[in-house]
């Protein structure tokens, strides 16, 4: 569960300072969205308005158009794990963000969810980190989609940071994982069984500082 925050957690911070050149030609090519009045967002988020309009900065640099579709979005967050297969990682983690269900993600989701990762209450990033894992959106977690996510992580560290990985290690670490949190050992996990799992275990709660002051 903390590579999870903490991968997303480094691509939250590099996206930020990001100043790469705007393709002119793209933007002119791409109907552009302009997000809510930063007011708004800052009533709606744990952000001060400057932070919003370095935010934006940041995300108008990567995604001049104002939206980021999924194939974009892969392309960026690959960038960061360049000795791994981060496009599985990325298709889950984006399908987080389009809070809509559309097949994109405005500013205005994407800093949402940023708010939520960096500036939210426990329950609040724990509901976020459930919601991310819980694929087909039924409300709760099975092995499966657990397995996804974590194959999913050990693919985008890549075998620079896992040079002994087995092939067997991601489902020894969801079954460990389903032996903390699936309390009634029903086969799935509710949102309620995690969050209590991850307040009960040190090292999932450790987890949650590394969003502390990444602003």
């Amino acid at each position: 569960m903390g590579v999870v925050l903490g991968t997303l957690s480094m691509q939250t911070k590099q996206v930020n300072f990001r100043t790469d050149k705007v393709d002119d030609e793209l933007e002119m090519t791409m109907v552009c969205h302009r997000p809510e009045g930063l007011e708004q967002l800052e009533a709606q988020t744990n952000f001060t308005k400057q932070e919003l309009q370095v935010l934006y900065r940041g995300f108008k640099n990567e995604c001049p158009s104002g939206v980021v579709n999924e194939e974009t979005f892969k392309h960026i967050y690959a960038q960061f794990f360049p000795h791994g297969d981060a496009s599985t990682y990325a298709h889950y983690l984006f399908n987080a963000f389009d809070t809509r269900n559309n097949g994109s993600i405005k500013f205005e989701d994407f800093v949402m969810g940023l708010s939520t990762l960096l500036r939210g209450t426990v329950r609040e990033k724990l509901e976020w980190t459930f919601h991310l894992y819980d694929i087909n959106r039924d409300g709760f977690i099975n092995k499966e989609e657990m397995t996804e996510i974590v194959r999913a992580i050990y693919d985008m560290m890549g075998k620079y940071t896992y040079p002994a990985l087995k092939g067997d290690v991601p489902k020894q670490h969801v079954d460990a994982f389903f032996e903390k949190m699936d309390k009634n050992k029903d086969g799935v996990v509710t949102l309620e069984e995690f969050v209590l799992a991850c307040q009960e275990d040190e090292n999932m709660m450790r987890s949650m500082q590394l969003f502390e002051n990444v602003m």
